[in-house]
This record gives structure tokens, sequence and C-alpha cells, in this order.
């Protein structure tokens, strides 16, 4: 009977699965589909427990999906895959493309193994593969605007079917799975295909007239919370475009956007797979950081969220408390890291990574390096985010604030983002500004200024 292997990665679901449909095809009428994951130590021991939580219960949902056919081995992929492969006779390994640094050496050390056995990409996690957007000389884009206009107009596939039914091969062998304890008090949203298509409907149905407004806002409930469903592909964004096709509003536009940043984001780094760690601007090697006991103090009350700053704190709880931040808040604490406390950002891109259940490379560290300064944005440096002017400005009544800061619960609107101006003065438990915003901003421009001038 001929069997083809179906390699899922970052493409946990049945639905809109185009490497799955050809998996079918390949296998022929009188054929059969064998399933496999591995658990590549390569990505699972950097990867933080949120995370590694999170894959379990969607490899649990998917092992269900397939009638309990699903292989997990453990090991590297360019000895196990070709390995199972032999084992269950394979005529081809299917799966959707990876376009990761890491992922596409894999993925070729992957490929030479197999031999004369066929390693069929098809597709990829994104609306658009990055390296296809490009402009008009063929040369990639460096900043959002035109590259998502262009995104735009190349456009995408419409959604793959989804099969009616596939001959899943049962019996073969499979490992159990490394075990990924939660850390007491993390929160994770449900996991799995049918929960990421429950969250897109809510949102779709509920909260997407009023997104272009309420995203901005996180003491409401105004964003889709898809991140760590497309991070592990239980939906593809070609799915979510596809709801959206015949909405012309400016929530439903906004929301194609934030689909552009994210595939904006992956390609940059297919072009520059090096950003992934260093400046995009290479003159931003040259931006001068703090280091020592004081600055690793510093960075601890940042990351434990005792800066005194209530927005920061409130975001940095909210990380630890739900291994999630919402994206306004993401770019505070973001700023206030590397322009306030003068911390290199890949401390705090590799801090992120480590607890957030939605940690992309791609996007994680490119959002990181707008904020720094030393990636996409054409004149990022000068935008330093005023902690209490953000707060005052999306959290006016405090709601974000209240719900992670429990100290400052009973604080007056009005001083919430300034406690220490409060009357009664800044509550007992709760600490006083680490620093002082204005003079950090000044010493954050004139380092910049000292690049710029080199």
């Amino acid at each position: 009977m001929p069997t083809a292997l179906i390699w899922f990665r970052r493409d946990l679901r049945l639905a809109d699965h185009p490497a799955l449909l050809d998996a079918r095809e390949a296998a022929g009428p009188d054929g059969a589909v064998v399933p496999v994951f591995v658990f590549d130590p390569r990505l699972w021991e950097p990867s933080g427990l949120p995370r590694r939580r999170f894959l379990l219960d969607c490899l649990a949902d998917l092992g269900g999906q397939v009638d309990g056919a699903l292989v997990l081995r453990s090991g590297d992929p360019a000895r196990i895959v070709p390995e199972l492969a032999d084992e269950v006779d394979a005529v081809s390994v299917h799966v959707s493309a990876d376009t990761g640094v890491y992922g596409r050496q894999r993925d070729a050390a992957v490929e030479r193994a197999l031999g004369d056995v066929p390693f069929v990409r098809t597709g990829s996690p994104y609306a658009v593969t990055p390296g296809r957007v490009t402009k008009s000389d063929g040369t990639p884009f460096r900043v959002f605007s035109p590259f998502a206009r262009a995104w735009r107009e190349h456009g995408w596939r419409a959604p793959a079917p989804r099969p009616g039914s596939v001959p899943w091969v049962t019996g073969v062998r499979s490992e159990a799975p490394p075990e990924a304890p939660l850390p007491d008090g993390v929160r994770l949203p449900p996991a799995g295909e049918a929960a990421a298509s429950d969250a897109w409907r809510r949102f779709h149905d509920t909260r997407l007239a009023g997104y272009d407004q309420s995203r901005n806002t996180p003491g409401t409930d105004g964003t889709s919370r898809l991140s760590a469903y497309l991070k592990y592909g239980c939906v593809h964004p070609r799915t979510l475009l596809a709801d959206l096709e015949d909405l012309d509003s400016g929530s439903a536009d906004r929301f194609r956007t934030e689909l552009a940043w994210r595939d904006f984001y992956a390609d940059v780094l297919w072009h520059r797979p090096e950003s992934a760690r260093q400046p995009l601007d290479e003159r931003m090697h040259a931006m001068a950081y703090d280091t020592g006991p004081d600055t690793d103090e510093r960075f601890a009350a940042w990351a434990q969220g005792r800066t005194g700053y209530p927005i920061v704190d409130a975001g940095m709880r909210q990380l630890h408390g739900e291994a999630y931040v919402h994206n306004r808040v993401r770019m505070i604490v973001a700023s206030f890291l590397v322009k306030d406390l003068h911390v290199d950002w890949r401390r705090g891109a590799r801090y992120f990574m480590q607890h957030l259940v939605d940690g992309d490379l791609a996007s994680n560290n490119h959002g990181w390096q707008w904020v720094a300064g030393t990636g996409t944005d054409a004149s990022p440096y000068y935008r330093v985010f005023n902690p209490t002017r953000q707060g005052k400005e999306f959290d006016p009544d405090g709601d974000y604030v209240r719900r992670w800061v429990p100290e400052l619960r009973d604080v007056p609107a009005r001083y919430l983002h300034e406690p220490w101006l409060a009357p009664d003065g800044v509550p007992d438990g709760y600490p006083l500004p680490v620093v002082d915003h204005a003079e950090e901003r000044r010493v954050a421009l004139e380092r910049y200024q000292r690049v710029r001038d080199r």
C-alpha cells in the first residue's frame, strides 16, 4: 500500500493545509498517510515552558483529529524523518515550507538524508511566502508601508479545502512526549484548531467592528488574541483574510495590516537572517548599552513588574500571568527597558521568548528592533515612549493597571499612572520609580546622536 508521510511543524491543523492535500494525493487512491511530529532539541530546549505546554496541548488536539495516528518522535529530524520514511516505506515526505533561519538549514539536511525519497514543500505559515514580495528591481523592502502596498497587490491564494477523509496509518511506533509543567499561576488559551476557529469567530462577530480603536486599549477585550494560534498554525492567515474579503471598513483593513506586519517581519528575516540576533541597521552596532550589577538590578525590577511605572509593571505582570502582553504594552515595556534602563534589546527579546506563549522569532525580535531603533523604522530612535503619558492615553480609567497591579487598585484614576503624586503617597508595597524618565530619555538621545555623528 503506497504511503506518504506528512511532517507537521507550524501547521497543526487539517483545514487549509495544502501540504496535507499533496500527501493525500501522493499516496494515491489505495494509499494512506502517516502523520508525524518531531520534537527537535534545537527548538524544544530554548523554548519557554508556556510555549512547550501550548504546543503539547495543540498536538493532543491534532492527535485526536487524526484518529490517534499521530506519531511522535524526539531527536534530530535529519535522522528521525528518514528513519521513519524507511520504516513505513514512504513514497514521499510532505511539509509546509519553513522559511526561518534554522528551519531552512534543517530542511535542507533532511532532504539530503532522504536521498531518493522526494521532500515536497507546499505552502508556508504566511499569507505570502517570504521572498515573493520585492521592489520593482527585485530587492527586498526594508520599510513596512511600501511592503504592505506591494503585499496587497500581490495577493494570496484562496484557502485550501479541508480533506473530506484521510486514510491515516495507525499502529506506527510513537514515543511519549517530553514533559512541560506550566508554572503556577500561568493561564494559557485553549489549544488546537477548533479553539482557534472559535476565537476567530468570536472576534469576527463581536469585536472586529471596533478593532481600529479598541486594539490600542489594553484594559478592554479589543484584540483577536490569535497570535498563539498563528504561531503554531492552528489557523492559517489565509483563512482569516478570506473571511475579511468582502469587508471594506477601517477595522477590517487594520486587521489586514496586522497580518501584513507578520509577513513583513518574516520577509525581513528571510533576506537578512543575521537580523534575528544583530541590528538590522548596522550603524547601531556602535550603540552603547549599560551592563553590570546595577543594570542587572534594574533589569530584574523590569522583569518582575517593580519599576514604579504602573503601565510598565502591569505589562510585565500580564506576561507572567498569561504568557502574553497586549501589543501596545509590548512597545511600552520594550521602550522602557531599552531607552529608560539602557539595556540591550536582545536581552529583552530573549526574556520575552522565554515567557510568551506566542513567541515567534521574526515578529518578536524585529518588533524589539523597531522599538530599539535598530530595525526597519525609517526614523526610529527619536521615538521614546513616555510610560506615564502612554498609560494616561491608552488606559485612562486604569482598568488594565488595576487588574495586574493590585497595590494600586484604590488609587484615584487621576493619580493612577503617577502614584507618587497622590495625596496619600505611593501605596505600601509599591515601589517608587527606579529612574527619572525625562533624564533617561535625554541620555538615550545623546547616545544615539553619538552613533549618528560617527
